[in-house]
């Protein structure tokens, strides 16, 4: 950073306190995506950007885990307020679980270093505040609780067996598609010529495989609670037996 990409700021007016918080939370974010790597998102390099002294940074936030977790909070607000403006374009339920998973994918892979900060530092990582954006902080969120409603959507149309457990599924869905986005952008290679659709495939096969799962091998265990069969020679013959009864689309 030099003195020639920091911003001139003149003196702060009384009531600008609240905006000075956001220019710092952009200028974060810029940093982020401009270096990809969290460790250049410094107080003192976030201070040039705005145009600001350090210690005016700390008026707002107070280390720089402060700040990484306001970064993270807004990724996910603005990757749901994503999911959300593109699920809106259609009526179907499965559909739009479908579309969640691909604007999902596309945010990841066009802010990797966002994404990382976000979703893949580990728990007691060097930068985690006391107050660290944890896995409970996304469950309470409103990205997971709208997620979490669209599987029930597809529940209440028969998608998913009824009494299906939507959080369950929530997870299931969300761990699949983590899971090809992280490979995608640790391993790129990988992936081939195009992440993006190899995504959208676990995407695909992940709904679909959980609204079967849901239907094929459930059964309630000797103690009374839920569960499916781990007889692999059973699971098969349901499966094959659906999968023969079922129409060609």
């Amino acid at each position: 950073m030099t003195a020639a990409t920091a911003r001139p700021r003149r003196r702060a007016r009384r009531g600008d306190g609240e905006r000075l918080r956001d220019e710092i939370l952009v200028a974060a974010r810029e940093l982020l995506a401009d270096t990809n790597d969290a460790d250049a998102v410094s107080v003192r390099a976030v201070a040039e950007r705005v145009g600001v002294s350090t210690p005016s940074i700390y008026l707002h936030y107070a280390d720089k885990s402060a700040l990484l977790d306001a970064v993270c909070e807004a990724v996910f607000a603005d990757l749901d307020r994503l999911m959300q403006e593109a699920a809106a374009t259609t009526d179907d339920p499965f559909d739009g679980l479908r579309i969640r998973g691909v604007v999902y994918t596309k945010f990841a892979l066009e802010n990797p270093e966002q994404y990382r900060l976000a979703m893949m530092r580990m728990p007691g990582h060097i930068d985690s505040s006391p107050n660290a954006f944890t896995a409970e902080d996304i469950v309470a969120g409103p990205t997971h609780r709208h997620l979490s409603d669209a599987v029930q959507r597809c529940i209440d149309v028969g998608v998913f067996a009824p009494g299906t457990d939507p959080m369950l599924i929530t997870t299931c869905l969300w761990a699949a598609v983590h899971g090809a986005v992280s490979l995608c952008l640790a391993k790129p290679g990988l992936a081939g010529d195009d992440a993006l659709a190899l995504c959208e495939m676990v995407i695909v096969h992940a709904g679909m495989g959980a609204a079967l799962a849901s239907y094929v091998g459930a059964h309630q265990h000797d103690d009374g609670s839920d569960g499916h069969t781990h007889d692999g020679t059973d699971m098969s013959a349901q499966l094959a037996a659906l999968l023969r009864s079922l129409p060609p689309l």
